[in-house]
């Protein structure tokens, strides 16, 4: 851990001793009670909590798959993880307990994210889609984003849940309309290994970060807004 207004790092630690000790995502979120947690999704089967302001664990869950990401629901109450299991899991974030399974995509799962209405979220998968899930009806999932190369590896709304992107591994990141469920999106394609994407807090831009090690670089772009009933983000 590293604060990026001082020097030096303030804290650091393994999150497991096991032989197989990725951690494959860390998530940051702040409690019910306002202190800054992360949770760190293990190779070891483990989703692990960890309070930042004490360095100390505190929760640990334990799962029968390796888990590649974890996201919590905006009100804290629960949690999606997916991992090397083509059904990912509904959890009650106090005990742990599955709530439900997420049956539909046909390999594993890399990246989750929830929508800001607390109700919906995404998974995305190597069969190469994004699924979007109604958390009060889970029979199925309400809609399938479809990539062009590779698995879905990273997922993000917006802060006013008007948008969503999903990055490939390489060369592609998709943002769609939400608002317009999402039937209208918008392709990025530029070269590069792409190592994330986020949005940043005004929704006014969006970050992608590409590790290739010949055209390594963050690249932003703008929301542009021709009229105020109208946003895009070419």
């Amino acid at each position: 851990m590293q604060y990026l207004d001082r020097p030096g790092v303030s804290f650091c630690s393994r999150t497991t001793y096991d032989d197989n000790a990725i951690t494959n995502a860390v998530e940051i979120y702040e409690s019910s009670s306002g202190a800054t947690h992360f949770m760190a999704s293990n190779n070891d089967c483990g989703v692990r909590d960890f309070d930042m302001e004490k360095f100390q664990l505190s929760n640990h869950f334990r799962f029968p798959w390796p888990v590649n990401h974890t996201s919590l629901s905006p009100d804290g109450k629960l949690f999606v993880i997916v991992g090397d299991n083509p059904d990912g899991m509904l959890v009650d974030s106090q005990t742990g307990k599955k709530v439900m399974s997420l049956c539909g995509h046909l390999d594993f799962s890399f990246a989750t994210a929830w929508h800001p209405d607390g109700r919906t979220f995404a998974t995305g998968n190597q069969d190469k889609t994004c699924r979007i899930w109604d958390a009060r009806n889970l029979s199925k999932s309400v809609a399938v984003l479809k990539g062009n190369l590779g698995a879905i590896r990273s997922i993000r709304f917006t802060a006013d849940g008007q948008f969503m992107a999903m990055a490939e591994p390489a060369d592609f990141v998709h943002v769609f309309d939400v608002k317009n469920g999402y039937e209208k999106e918008q392709e990025i394609d530029f070269f590069g290994e792409i190592s994330g994407v986020s949005f940043s807090p005004d929704t006014e831009s969006l970050f992608i970060g590409v590790w290739d090690r010949t055209y390594g670089s963050l690249l932003q772009y703008g929301r542009r807004r021709k009229y105020s009933y109208l946003d895009s983000f070419i």
